[in-house]
């Protein structure tokens, strides 16, 4: 069994879930973690969001310490940490958590010049998630528009820019992650479907 392996059963065993594992230039081990997610039952009341604290990271730092060591895994520096506020999208499960929220994504192959109005060669897209109609596929939907500048004024009588919305699968994706948007106000809560 490969040392990822080991490290994803680990993690799992202490309950979380591995975002990511990252070994790069200068034996830095990168370990990102998540509390595990299951779509809410209906009619049941929504579960309040919690996240990874430090203990959280401490815990599994120590034993991916232990593990790695047993291992042979020739490491210098052992980062545990949480996904942030870009957190990566790689599994389906993600797309559900996620449904509503603004995400980036990149595409293995550009689209465009002429199909679907988007302009030639375009791979990156910024917009709201959503499930597609055929319920198989998942949708970006978005606005070219220029968002308004703060404290600037926007006439109830201008017509709103036309959303596009581009369908797609998840094995066209090269990369998927949460936008980083950060709002001082506090959390809004995502529209129930």
């Amino acid at each position: 069994m490969a040392w990822q392996e080991t490290v994803a059963q680990t993690v799992s065993g202490l309950g979380f879930d591995l975002v990511d594992l990252e070994r790069s230039a200068g034996g830095l081990l990168r370990v990102t973690i998540d509390l595990p997610w299951s779509p809410p039952v209906e009619g049941a009341p929504a579960a309040p969001e919690q996240f990874v604290t430090v203990e959280d990271c401490e815990t599994v730092t120590r034993q991916l310490q232990y593990l790695l060591e047993v291992e042979g895994v020739d490491y210098h520096r052992l980062e545990v940490g949480s996904p942030g506020i870009d957190r990566p999208l790689r599994h389906e499960n993600d797309f559900l958590r996620f449904a509503g929220q603004v995400i980036d994504i990149t595409l293995k192959a550009p689209i465009g010049g002429g199909t679907e109005g988007v302009a030639a060669n375009r791979k990156k897209f910024r917009g709201q998630l959503e499930r597609a109609e055929d319920g198989q596929q998942w949708q970006i939907v978005w606005s070219d528009a220029p968002p308004p500048k703060p404290g600037q004024r926007v006439s109830k009588k201008r017509e709103p820019e036309p959303m596009q919305a581009l369908t797609f699968r998840l094995d066209e994706l090269q990369q998927a992650r949460l936008a980083p948007l950060v709002d001082f106000k506090g959390r809004r809560s995502v529209p129930k479907a």
